[in-house]
């Protein structure tokens, strides 16, 4: 047999045009051996909607080349409407995406330097796709691997959480937008890149009313959920997340309720591929990875099925800041979802105080300032700039708070925690946010996690219900799963507000919640064996290839902060984030992009919250310079959602699109 580890020398292919059923082209980047054609290799997918030749080529040249010199074909597809590809992208995950995927991957296979053999993989929107196209089980599909994506895309995503309207919604759609409005390269597509600009311009659409008018789980977002259907799903997935980013939770649902060959790597990073994100320590995921492809792709023994299903990082206790260079923690390994070394925990919020006994019952009352949530950070970390959630204290100001007392030994938090809470409400609209927090000895407090529900969704998202003032209640709200050891000589903490501002849209009136102390309770999965700690192999090594270079012409810059206004208290979240100027040498283009954010809220009326958020890119190579600007305002009255959005788009300097759509949306027990 060939030596699978040898090194190839590979070649770069770009374009390369793939042809759909539809007879639509989308445009290819093929890293693959030189030899492929007399040594064929099999083939490895990644198709995502953010430009091949620009706005991914750096963190692309981080990861193709390195495994293509390892033996396979590296294919990095633009999805109809984005990059060079033909059409237009008018939604998210929408079938004709995933039809077009299936396509691709037997186009793929059928090529005469592929084995016949395709593998799928991608971070975000790419691991998205590469779940639901395996559900299509096309058949030339032997394997995925999907890093920072979710199995349901209403609980999960960046629309809701707990039925509560998430302002991730509003930025995501702006950013939509914008990476719609950018035009095809006229060095690849030709002169007809123009009238496909265009067509992109007028037809993409505006993807937050979209999301708006669908604000209970229904047939839009049991589109693309695998969760639906796990048993879809017939080839082996290795499913990745850090539990500094937001898709999180779906890892262990996967790995629960898949039923083919399945891995989980969960480390301590931020939404990126392993081997480039933050916070370290770094993770050698090309190798993994590689050990992966070899066994489903190559048919080789690497032993990666007879290790541990799940490499699992649980970090130590760490006083809150907003950016972490590394995570301290250490690797555990378990074999099956939920873990036999965990065990349920139970205590109950008695006033002011988590005991394992409940006291004598206590009604205790609140209503949080409409800022309440200024320390969360952000919804979807990075591990840059200003992401985490900073010290827990100013919220818990404006909240009802429950500490343990002082632990004598540490306790590791591994799983999904839920609190249960016997509370009534004066409003029929309300939203619950409850927290999880590690309490220092100095009193700062670092959140480890946090749950919403929008009480209307308390028996579910189907057919949610308004509460009915004044009568008591029994909730669930899940936080998210998480793997955190709080230190001996520190304490455990749970925060509960009605508001959590900017990450949730409020309600329609102040709330105040009365909750039954000594009724209420939080269950706490506690990690109390060593699951298979002792069967984890060393950590593969961290290798980077060297990425290309793009040239800086004109210095960017980033602002992030909270301003509160003097004169009526209100508080503005700004964001204000300059690319620069960018060369991209290769190609000999010049890009540019500019955001503007900003969500304001006045400390005591929910209906004065307003989002704002700002485009503009900008693409030039010698004469021909065109860029699009677009604005998004959303507010809401006690009844509506209100949208107010533009989009504009110039050819040297001259207005060639203009649009404004104005959108009133009811509140669906918002």
């Amino acid at each position: 047999m060939t030596n699978p580890h040898r090194i190839r020398a590979i070649r770069e292919v770009d374009p390369v045009w793939i042809p759909l059923s539809d007879h639509t082209r989308l445009a290819a980047k093929i890293w693959l051996p030189e030899d492929a054609d007399a040594e064929p290799v099999p083939a490895i997918l990644e198709y995502i909607p953010y430009r091949r030749r620009d706005a991914t080529s750096v963190r692309d040249s981080f990861t193709h080349p390195f495994v293509a010199a390892r033996g396979y074909a590296c294919v990095r597809v633009d999805l109809r409407g984005s990059g060079d590809s033909d059409g237009v992208l008018a939604g998210e995950y929408l079938p004709t995406e995933l039809s077009d995927g299936a396509d691709v991957i037997q186009w793929l296979a059928r090529q005469p330097w592929c084995t016949g053999k395709v593998g799928m993989f991608g971070n975000s929107w790419g691991g998205f796709n590469a779940l639901q196209i395996a559900a299509l089980q096309p058949p030339d599909l032997a394997a995925i691997i999907t890093s920072c994506s979710t199995d349901d895309r209403y609980a999960d995503d960046v629309h809701f959480m707990g039925g509560a309207l998430l302002n991730e919604n509003l930025r995501w759609a702006s950013t939509m937008l914008a990476h719609n409005s950018r035009p095809p390269d006229p060095a690849i597509v030709g002169e007809d890149w123009r009238s496909r600009w265009l067509q992109r311009l007028d037809q993409s659409g505006l993807w937050l009313a979209d999301w708006l008018e669908h604000q209970r789980r229904d047939w839009f977002w049991r589109q693309g959920s695998v969760c639906e259907n796990y048993a879809a799903i017939r080839c082996p997935v290795f499913a990745i997340g850090g539990w500094s980013d937001a898709y999180s939770n779906a890892i262990p649902r996967l790995m629960a309720n898949l039923s083919v060959p399945s891995k989980a790597l969960i480390g301590q990073w931020g939404h990126r591929y392993p081997h480039i994100a933050r916070p370290g320590p770094p993770y050698g995921f090309l190798h993994e990875a590689l050990r992966w492809w070899d066994k489903w792709l190559k048919g080789i023994e690497t032993g990666i099925m007879d290790e541990p299903r799940m490499r699992i990082y649980v970090v130590d206790s760490v006083p809150p800041r907003q950016r972490y260079e590394t995570l301290p923690g250490s690797w555990i390994a378990e074999d099956a979802w939920p873990p036999q070394s965990v065990k349920a925990r139970s205590f109950v919020l008695n006033r002011g105080q988590l005991s394992e006994r409940a006291e004598e019952e206590a009604a205790l009352s609140v209503c949080s300032p409409q800022i309440v949530g200024q320390a969360a950070g952000k919804w979807c970390p990075y591990g840059i700039n200003s992401d985490f959630p900073a010290d827990q204290r100013d919220d818990d100001g404006g909240s009802l708070v429950f500490d343990t007392g002082v632990l004598g030994e540490p306790l590791t938090v591994l799983g999904a925690p839920v609190v249960e809470l016997d509370l009534k409400s004066d409003k029929p609209q309300a939203c619950v946010c409850v927290r999880m927090s590690d309490v220092h000895p100095d009193g700062a407090a670092t959140r480890i996690t946090y749950g919403l529900l929008n009480l209307s969704h308390r028996d579910g998202h189907v057919e949610p219900q308004p509460l009915e003032p004044g009568r008591r209640y029994r909730v669930r709200v899940p936080l998210n799963d998480t793997a955190w050891r709080i230190a001996a000589g520190h304490r455990l903490r749970i925060s509960i507000s009605t508001t959590y501002w900017p990450f949730v849209w409020p309600s329609p009136e102040p709330v105040t919640l009365t909750l039954a102390a000594g009724k209420s309770r939080l269950d706490l999965p506690v990690r109390v064996g060593v699951g298979a700690d002792a069967r984890l192999p060393a950590l593969p090594p961290h290798e980077l290839p060297e990425p290309i270079q793009v040239m800086t012409l004109e210095p960017g810059h980033l602002v992030e902060e909270f301003v509160r206004k003097r004169a009526d208290g209100s508080l503005i979240s700004r964001y204000d984030n300059d690319s620069g100027l960018l060369r991209y040498d290769a190609i000999g283009l010049d890009t540019r992009t500019v955001v503007r954010e900003r969500f304001t809220i006045l400390p005591n009326d929910p209906l004065s919250a307003r989002g704002e958020c700002a485009w503009t890119v900008a693409f030039a190579r010698g004469e021909w310079h065109v860029d699009s600007r677009s604005h998004t305002v959303m507010t809401a009255t006690a009844v509506e959602f209100l949208i107010e959005a533009e989009l504009e788009a110039f050819e040297n300097g001259v207005q060639v699109f203009a649009r404004r759509w104005r959108r009133a949306i009811p509140r669906d027990n918002a």
